[in-house]
């Protein structure tokens, strides 16, 4: 299995448009009504959002693929770029997306990695994410990473308030 891995530009936004629905798709489809899903997904991954998200410089794209086969991305995000009010010692994941015939590969860990990376070359000293509560292969996943819940937020899929749990990882 080969996997490689590039950082993001502007000219990648249509992969990560497709992937982003695709993925975010897949994995709550089942749990949320058709009408909350699509006004989601038309918001959260509509072309301009998307390229407006690849141009903040306080946020990195970044895809994987296997065997030449795009698999997935991690979205990473520091500074007035996180989704929630941080200090400046905070990195955020915002997004680990994974397709789901990818899923089970080490993946996740992979992309965790290099945000882990990202956040040491930047001096950071925490990462942060939210994931939803329901979630629960999600919260297993990065327990196992060593992030512990510090708190929650609300998260809105179209008209209807749901919660995220905030799970932090202090770095050495």
């Amino acid at each position: 299995m080969n996997i490689k891995m590039i950082r993001c530009t502007v000219e990648d936004s249509r992969k990560l448009q497709e992937i982003g629905y695709e993925t975010f798709k897949e994995t709550f489809e089942d749990q949320n009504s058709q009408e909350n899903m699509k006004a989601y997904l038309e918001a959260a991954f509509n072309i301009k959002q998307v390229e407006k998200e690849l141009s903040n410089p306080l946020s990195h794209f970044f895809l994987v693929s296997i065997n030449d086969e795009i698999a997935g991305y991690l979205k990473v995000n520091t500074g007035d770029a996180q989704s929630e009010e941080m200090d400046d010692d905070s990195l955020e994941i915002e997004r680990i997306y994974i397709i789901n015939k990818f899923q089970k590969n080490g993946l996740g860990k992979y992309l965790f990695n290099k945000a882990k990376d990202v956040a040491m070359e930047q001096n950071k000293k925490k990462i942060w994410l939210g994931v939803w509560e329901k979630n629960e292969n999600a919260i297993s996943f990065y327990k196992k990473l060593g992030f512990v819940q510090t708190g929650a937020h609300s998260f809105y899929m179209g008209d209807e308030e749901q919660t995220d749990v905030i799970m932090v990882k202090r770095l050495q």
